[in-house]
């Protein structure tokens, strides 16, 4: 019965695959990713994921970050714009990245990355109050060294941070973030408990006062399409140095969404687009998606009508606001 069973798992996987691979009129599904890190800090500004950036090369190019330095006794610094911030015996922020996973721990942040964002190790890190000694833990990398870890999130810091109190890794690439006390993201009304922050599905909406429903990311961000991109067959037309401001809005899980119309029928739906650039790309209804650098907090809709091109995306694909 195990081998029926693991058959039939197979057979549906592949399926699944096929259907991914003709969505949308794409030709082909492209499942190379090229030498791109994981990890790696985004493009220029912070901004996008393609390829090696200006954060990680500034990095190695220094050198920093390249000696494993023990946090000591931890620390809860109260902030006036992020809340309860985590920090080391020196005073530097910790840092949490949202390509790692908590359960089970992992860290995902290896090479060039690592340089950029230093790992913390778990050897000699102690808990002060403010922390429950119970959160604190550790993970074994894939060089086999320990990396401290709370509630389940791998620590760093920011090779950038050069004092006491610098959070410059707070929001890079939209996957960096302070860490709370609690081993959530830190955000202004402390302890990273605010649900705008820390606890939203990959996607989700909000209700705009002007633009209705609005499709917004993990972070809360607004997302967007561009009326430029071709939606069959799907293909986006926002590259280069277009990343850097608008973003691509990475693969979200079906599973991990509320209120988007994630079905996929083989043809128009949810599904990835796989970029020439080697990025995968989340789009609704065949439209690839983006946020926008200019978005500073959720709610920002900055990114409304740029060029006449650029829309706040509804839970069905729409562009919402477009002139008529």
């Amino acid at each position: 019965m195990k081998t029926s069973w693991r058959s039939a798992s197979l057979v549906a996987s592949a399926a699944a695959v096929l259907v991914l691979t003709t969505a949308c009129g794409q030709e082909k599904a492209d499942t190379s990713t090229g030498s791109q890190n994981v990890g790696a800090a985004p493009a220029a500004g912070g901004y996008g994921s393609a390829g090696a950036s200006t954060e990680t090369g500034a990095a190695a190019a220094d050198g920093q970050g390249a000696v494993a330095q023990s946090a000591g006794q931890l620390a809860v610094s109260d902030t006036a714009k992020l809340g309860e911030v985590v920090t080391d015996s020196a005073g530097m922020t910790l840092y949490r990245f949202d390509k790692d996973t908590a359960e089970p721990p992992k860290s995902t942040c290896d090479g060039d990355c690592a340089t950029a964002w230093p790992p913390v190790p778990s050897s000699g890190a102690a808990a002060p109050v403010g922390i429950d000694k119970a959160l604190l833990g550790e993970v074994t990398r894939s060089d086999g060294t320990k990396q401290l870890t709370i509630d389940g999130w791998p620590q760093y810091r920011f090779a950038k941070d050069t004092k006491a109190g610098d959070v410059k890794g707070q929001g890079v690439g939209g996957t960096w973030y302070a860490s709370a006390p609690t081993g959530k993201k830190a955000s202004a009304g402390g302890g990273g408990g605010t649900a705008e922050a820390a606890d939203l599905p990959g996607l989700s909406t909000r209700n705009d006062p002007e633009l209705g429903e609005v499709v917004i990311d993990k972070n809360g961000m607004t997302v967007y399409r561009f009326e430029k991109d071709v939606p069959w067959p799907m293909k986006s037309n926002c590259i280069g140095a277009c990343l850097e401001k608008w973003p691509v809005v990475e693969p979200v899980d079906a599973a991990d969404t509320k209120g988007i119309d994630n079905k996929n029928d083989g043809k128009r739906g949810y599904v990835i687009n796989n970029r020439p650039d080697g990025l995968k790309q989340q789009s609704i209804d065949c439209w690839p998606l983006y946020t926008f650098a200019g978005d500073k907090k959720p709610g920002d809709t900055n990114g409304q009508g740029v060029g006449g091109t650029w829309y706040a995306i509804s839970p069905e694909g729409k562009p919402l606001g477009k002139p008529k």
